[in-house]
């Protein structure tokens, strides 16, 4: 039949397609040929193949992960993903060279110099001198100056801090305590203490000398060597308080030891406190032999002095030097000539017998006492160094102390000479930056005194490198109780540390305890340490013991040749 249907005509035939299977893996087993030129790159199932668009990450998340596109395999870059930095892969071909413009400073030297014709290069010098000296410049800014922080050893962290040593050595049978950090003491107050009442007054003071107000730098005066005779006696060792202690009070110390507590929060080197608790009272004494009554130098700093005690400007040495203009100045101020004009307490010097034929610094001291609460009643014994007669014929009694310049290119202050009669504040500033724990130290001796001023005299080396010679630039008076509202002494805060230490001895049992500060972290520890600690072959009766820090200053003061 002709009308048959020829399906093999009609509809075309089908061809199975051959699927290539890959045991090993997934993908083609071979390249087809049509393929060949076109690169690639292989990648697995856990790569990701990038994104279209994100708007919700930033530019600082992708930085974290630069490699959060790229292929597992890390063979290639055909098809790595960078995000929102499709513009930095283009780049300009250029070949020519890019000059660097010469440095602004030497630039306009250079055009200052060819305009008016005598410059260097009109003299027939050097044609780069400018440049030179930018280069050389640059290549030693950080080796010029490694106080800043900056140097190619340590990089901008700074060199890194020196370990300083203990004021003792902690031995191995001692017990710590307790820790007290300085950000716990610093929240510490005790409000509304009162003003200490006066116990007994003893020893003879001299009058201030008030031509020492008119000294300044053009009329400066040189420091004398003043060969007088100072008591350092530690509390225990003090015939008053001896007596004193069987009648009034239960906790005993020095203006000098109740200041180091109550300042410690400002004090980074190591000082200790020897306390006796015996019954229900407490005696705060220094140990013997100790520099317990060195002045420190520069302690707050930022960049305190070296500790190479050859060199005159060491910690120690600076401390000796600081020391000794502060007992000579406090000495050379006063009205020495005249002994008939002198103001007399109600009892002699107690630490001098009337037999004794020796000059003793002007000092009078005061036993007061104060009402702490709890049954606590602290004694101590103050000290004035000075009076000042007023115009209505009423006496007001001094704190005489010594701030000392020694280098002020080393010490990275201003310069006296300069700054002190214009810009008085400024190296007062600087001195409240650099010897905070002193400053506040002094105020507190004289409020705890009851001292009406505060006289503080600025002595300079003549010399920076002779530490032998000193002049006179210039005083400047306070009233403590203000003064300590300059500089942020909180009395408050002072009775509260020292009441915080008084109350976690009171809970110890009767033995010896020992308060150090570490030398190198802002904490206070106590220790509870045997019974012969510290104990010396000298004998008990103490008066006149100056200890080793003052020995060591009158040792000075003879091996220097003072005007």
């Amino acid at each position: 039949m002709s009308e048959t249907i020829n399906t093999a005509a009609q509809f075309p035939t089908f061809e199975k397609p051959t699927v290539q299977f890959n045991e090993k893996g997934w993908g083609p087993c071979e390249l087809p040929d049509t393929f060949k030129d076109v690169p690639y790159q292989p990648f697995s199932k856990n790569d990701r193949l990038g994104k279209i668009c994100d708007w919700t990450s930033t530019s600082n998340n992708d930085k974290k992960y630069q490699n959060k596109y790229a292929s597992t395999f890390g063979t290639g870059n055909q098809y790595a993903y960078y995000h929102e930095e499709d513009e930095t892969t283009f780049h300009l071909v250029d070949t020519a060279r890019v000059q660097k413009p010469p440095h602004q400073r030497g630039r306009f030297r250079n055009m200052r110099n060819s305009r008016s014709g005598r410059g260097r290069n009109a003299r027939g010098g050097l044609n780069t001198h400018g440049h030179g000296m930018t280069t050389l410049s640059s290549k030693n800014v950080k080796a010029r100056d490694p106080r800043r922080g900056v140097g190619k050893r340590f990089g901008n962290r700074g060199p890194p801090p020196k370990m300083r040593e203990s004021s003792v050595a902690v031995r191995a049978d001692w017990a710590s305590i307790e820790e007290m950090d300085f950000p716990r003491l610093i929240k510490l107050s005790l409000p509304n203490i009162k003003e200490g009442e006066d116990i007994t007054t003893c020893g003879t003071l001299e009058y201030y000398d008030k031509t020492y107000d008119r000294i300044n730098v053009k009329n400066e005066k040189p420091l004398q060597k003043i060969d007088r005779i100072v008591h350092t006696v530690t509390t225990t060792d003090d015939p008053v308080i001896r007596r004193l202690s069987k009648t009034v009070g239960n906790v005993f110390a020095t203006d000098a030891i109740l200041a180091t507590i109550m300042c410690s929060t400002r004090s980074n080197y190591s000082w200790d406190i020897v306390i006796e608790k015996v019954g229900d009272k407490i005696f705060m004494d220094k140990r013997d032999h100790t520099e317990f009554d060195l002045l420190t130098v520069n302690e707050t700093s930022v960049e305190p002095p070296t500790d190479d005690d050859s060199s005159c400007n060491s910690p120690r040495n600076l401390a000796i030097e600081a020391t000794f203009i502060n007992h000579n100045f406090s000495q050379q101020v006063l009205k020495t000539g005249d002994q008939e004009a002198k103001y007399k307490f109600e009892e002699t010097n107690p630490f001098i017998s009337e037999d004794e034929d020796i000059q003793v610094a002007s000092v009078g001291y005061r036993y007061k006492k104060w009402e702490l609460g709890s049954d606590i009643v602290l004694v101590a014994r103050c000290e004035h160094d000075g009076v000042l007669q007023t115009p209505s014929g009423e006496p007001q009694f001094l704190s005489i102390k010594a701030l000392n310049e020694w280098d002020s290119k080393l010490a990275n202050g201003v310069e006296w000479r300069q700054k002190l009669d214009t810009q008085r504040g400024a190296v007062l500033a600087n001195e409240l930056r650099n010897n905070a724990c002193k400053l506040a130290k002094w105020t507190v001796q004289a409020v705890l005194a009851g001292s009406d001023q505060l006289k503080l005299g600025y002595v300079s080396r003549i010399n920076p490198r002779d530490h032998s010679r000193h002049v006179i630039l210039g005083t400047q008076q306070f009233k403590p109780h203000e003064f300590a509202t300059q500089i942020n002494l909180s009395m408050d805060n002072a009775w509260g540390i020292l009441r915080c230490i008084i109350d976690l001895v009171m809970k110890q049992k009767d033995g010896k305890y020992l308060i150090m500060k570490d030398p190198n972290k802002p904490i206070i520890r106590l220790y509870d340490i045997p019974d012969n600690t510290f104990d010396s072959d000298d004998s008990d009766d103490g008066e006149g013991d100056d200890g080793e820090g003052f020995q060591q200053v009158y040792n000075y003061a003879n091996n220097s040749n003072k005007i």
